[in-house]
């Protein structure tokens, strides 16, 4: 596919897909929202297997170079072929088909799930931390008995302790509340963390796609609430029984009260009480996510050159990154 009218024919063989996948980021309510804000110049190259797998990918040119990439990347915590994991094979023979009848000078692939590099005949040239949550405990009583006393203390006593000043979680089900609330969240996010930029620069896109989440039942945006405040907001997504950690923010003059910790802890509760199978924190190794992660299978950047030019462009790329 390389146009997008093209692209939106694919959309019903894209949900059942997805739905496979288990990945948010292989929705197609995702890529389209993504194209429509960063697609820019360039050039769709999408492949439909029907019934098996969607190949979302798209040229993106690097000065001389054309470089196949999926669509998503930059954003999405996590990209790829999109499919059941027992396609995957025959995913990667279409991709495979593609790229060497497509004419591009480098594939770059940023954050695969591990177990694709050698299907798409490529290497790892980045790893990058993904930490994860099993939810297989019946009760979150029993989830914490499963943790350290010092652990499940922590948990409780910080809940505890915010109970007398009104603690309220709240989730955003109104489509008419929605605007305001990621008002709030993105005001948070930026109180919190004043010199990170990359997820209020996108802030038109994430917009967008929340709304639409919230129309398909997948958004999971939480406000905790203090003295009848916001003090608190997390962003997430619920898709094919997974739960998936995004974003948040909260009151920087609240930090002793811990009250980023209380809301992710609730964030995982209700997902274990709704029957989730899985929490996923994404992307990044922050100390606060291995207190709750009970595995990290990791993402991979992968690479493969399609002759002596994307050997170029693959070293200038490690060079630039060096750099920075």
């Amino acid at each position: 596919m390389s146009s997008f009218e093209e692209l939106a024919s694919l959309e019903g063989d894209w949900r059942a897909l997805a739905e496979r996948s288990r990945s948010v980021f292989g929705t197609w309510e995702w890529a389209e929202t993504w194209w429509r804000h960063f697609g820019g110049e360039g050039e769709l190259r999408t492949t439909l297997l029907p019934s098996v797998a969607v190949l979302p990918l798209y040229v993106q040119r690097q000065g001389p170079f054309r470089v196949l990439r999926f669509l998503g990347q930059g954003h999405a915590d996590e990209v790829g072929p999109v499919c059941a994991p027992d396609d995957r094979d025959a995913a990667a023979t279409a991709f495979s088909e593609a790229f060497a009848r497509g004419g591009f000078h480098l594939f770059l692939g940023d954050n695969l799930v591990p177990g694709w590099a050698e299907r798409l005949g490529a290497r790892v040239v980045e790893r990058t931390s993904s930490p994860v949550v099993s939810l297989t405990e019946p009760t979150w009583d029993e989830f914490l008995a499963g943790r350290s006393s010092n652990f499940r203390q922590q948990v409780r006593t910080a809940e505890r302790r915010l109970a007398d000043r009104g603690l309220r979680f709240r989730l955003t089900e109104d489509p008419g509340r929605l605007r305001h609330d990621l008002d709030v969240l993105f005001a948070l996010h930026r109180a919190r963390w004043p010199g990170s930029h990359w997820f209020a620069a996108a802030e038109a896109f994430h917009r967008d796609f929340a709304a639409l989440a919230l129309e398909r039942g997948w958004l999971r945006l939480w406000l905790l609430e203090l003295d009848g405040a916001v003090a608190a907001a997390w962003l997430g997504y619920r898709f094919a029984g997974i739960e998936s950690y995004y974003q948040a923010g909260r009151d920087p003059a609240l930090r002793r009260e811990r009250v980023g910790f209380v809301l992710l802890a609730h964030s995982i509760r209700e997902a274990l009480a709704d029957g989730m199978s899985e929490y996923r924190l994404l992307r990044g190794d922050e100390t606060f996510k291995y207190r709750f992660a009970t595995s990290d299978p990791g993402l991979e950047t992968l690479a493969r050159p399609g002759g002596p030019l994307g050997k170029v462009a693959l070293a200038l790329r490690t060079i630039r990154r060096k750099a920075t």
